[in-house]
Formats: C-alpha cells, sequence, structure tokens
C-alpha cells in the first residue's frame, strides 16, 4: 500500500513534540526507490535535533503501524539558514532579525523586520536624508514576497 501526501502530512502532525512545533514544509519522492519523505519542521521557541528525531520516531511508529509504506527512507530536519520563510508563523519568531525581500516585481529590499500583522509585515530601513541617517518604517503586503531570507550576522 502506497500512503497519499495528505495521509502522511496528516501523520506528520500527530507525531509532533509540542503544539509550538509545525510542519514547514514535506517534500516525498514516489519515484525513488527507496520512496524518499523528508520532512522539515519549526517551532515557535526554536528546534533540535533531540525534538527531531522524537517527531522522527513517532512518524516511523505511526506510518509502520497503520503499514502505509513498505519501503522508505525518512529525513526529518529543520529549515537551512539559506532556506526562504515560507509561512507566516515563522516570522513571528524572526521579528527584530534582519530580513532580504525579493518582491515579485523584483526589487530587493533589507530591513529589520518589526511588525507581522495578518496581510503585511513591517521593516525598519535606514535611509540617509542629507547627511543624517534616519529610521523609516516601510509595510510590504505578503501578497508582494517572492522571496523571504532571514539574513544571519556573524558579528
Amino acid at each position: 500500500m502506497v500512503a497519499s501526501e495528505q495521509q502522511i502530512k496528516s501523520l506528520v502532525n500527530q507525531s509532533l513534540v509540542d503544539k509550538a512545533s509545525f510542519l514547514v514544509d514535506l517534500v516525498i519522492n514516489f519515484k525513488s526507490s527507496p520512496i524518499k519523505i523528508t520532512v522539515v519542521l519549526d517551532s515557535d521557541k526554536g528546534i533540535n535535533i533531540d525534538d527531531c528525531a522524537l517527531v522522527s520516531r513517532a512518524l516511523t511508529n505511526l506510518l509502520d503501524e497503520g503499514n502505509l509504506l513498505e519501503n522508505y527512507g525518512l529525513e526529518v530536519t529543520t529549515p537551512g539558514i539559506d532556506q526562504p520563510l515560507k509561512l507566516k508563523r515563522q516570522y513571528f519568531k524572526n521579528i527584530g532579525r534582519s530580513l532580504k525581500i525579493q518582491l515579485k516585481d523584483k526589487r530587493i529590499e533589507r530591513g529589520k523586520l518589526v511588525e507581522v500583522e495578518d496581510d503585511q509585515i513591517y521593516l525598519e530601513q535606514e535611509v540617509k536624508e542629507g547627511k543624517k541617517k534616519e529610521l523609516k518604517r516601510i509595510g510590504f503586503a505578503f501578497q508582494d514576497l517572492e522571496r523571504v531570507l532571514v539574513e544571519v550576522s556573524f558579528k
């Protein structure tokens, strides 16, 4: 028997360690042998390798108990620093961090994330006005965002 993507997604959600954890992405390659399942998790309070291991064990048990897949490989991971933000929920935990935004019109904007609302985010940007530098607050609608990356600083 082969499970559907929706069945596996439901099992992932049942396997989550706590309510702060959430599924960011589920990639299933049914054409590979064995079937390859990649589960990308995040959490409102941070996620570590032990959390991933707990979800991996719980998900493996659910898949095996239900005989949903005969031959599969499972990877449970977190989004890497090079991965764009995909869900609105990810923005909240990144308030105060610098973002690089590519808009759908291909413009690039950078700034510190200061607020997240239902339909938009607000960045604080440093703008030069003559010889002075001022902080300017600019809003961007979620629908206008193409790709958003958290910029990591090693200062």
